[in-house]
């Protein structure tokens, strides 16, 4: 019955969602795993300012800063690429936290709506957008055990134990969790397929970490005022 209770809040979330999906396999193609992960981690800096625009919520000091350091740290990584050829895996890299948070402010708008069932539509939407886009339609069986791998345990599962966890944790504390992603997608890489990524790449995550970070505080600072 949930995915009549959807409604039009529920299959946009899900719709929008599911180019944020094909955005993350295509970044992982065509950009170090560092940079896709840390530029994934700015999904909270997107939120702050869509909040803003959106649904009229103040930025504060410690929010302003936080957008000005992660741009700063982006612009390092984003700046280390373009000798590399991987521009368009950084772009699309930003598809997945701009998605991402257009899902939470769909949430936050239409809070009655159980979103669990909209990463079911965002996964048929990726579908159908990556059969779009495939230049062939044969499958091997080992490309679809992989991609069962990642559909349902990586992206599906993890997103519904995101959506379940974040109803009763607080937001700080979700982001932070969500963060060792950010350590240990690059660390995987390094250790199973020797994936050195540049100095200036780990500066700029770092310094992208200590923005999102800053801004948890100033959300887990908000939520004690208002607890």
């Amino acid at each position: 019955r949930s995915f009549y209770d959807l409604g039009f809040p529920g299959f946009l979330g899900g719709f929008i969602l599911s180019f944020g999906f094909c955005g993350y396999v295509f970044s992982m193609y065509n950009t170090t795993v560092a940079n896709a992960n840390f530029i994934i981690q700015t999904q909270t800096i997107f939120l702050a300012v869509f909040g803003y625009f959106f649904l009229k919520e103040k930025i504060s000091v410690i929010t302003l800063t936080s957008i000005i350091l992660a741009i700063s740290g982006i612009l390092l990584m984003v700046g280390s690429s373009l000798s590399t050829g991987q521009m368009m895996g950084n772009i699309a890299a930003f598809i997945m936290p701009i998605s991402f948070a257009v899902l939470i402010l769909v949430v936050r708008k239409y809070p009655d709506v159980d979103m669990v069932p909209a990463q079911f539509i965002a996964g048929i939407f990726a579908l159908i957008i990556g059969f779009l886009m495939s230049g062939k339609i044969l499958i091997s069986a080992h490309d679809i055990f992989l991609g069962f791998l990642a559909g349902f345990m990586q992206l599906g599962f993890g997103f519904i134990l995101i959506t379940i966890g974040a109803q009763r944790t607080p937001s700080a504390m979700v982001g932070i969790i969500m963060l060792t992603e950010a350590v240990l997608g690059p660390l995987w890489a390094w250790m199973f397929i020797n994936e050195q990524p540049p100095f200036i790449v780990i500066i700029g995550g770092a310094i992208v970490i200590f923005a999102v970070l800053l801004q948890f505080y100033n959300l887990y600072s908000s939520e004690k005022k208002t607890a």
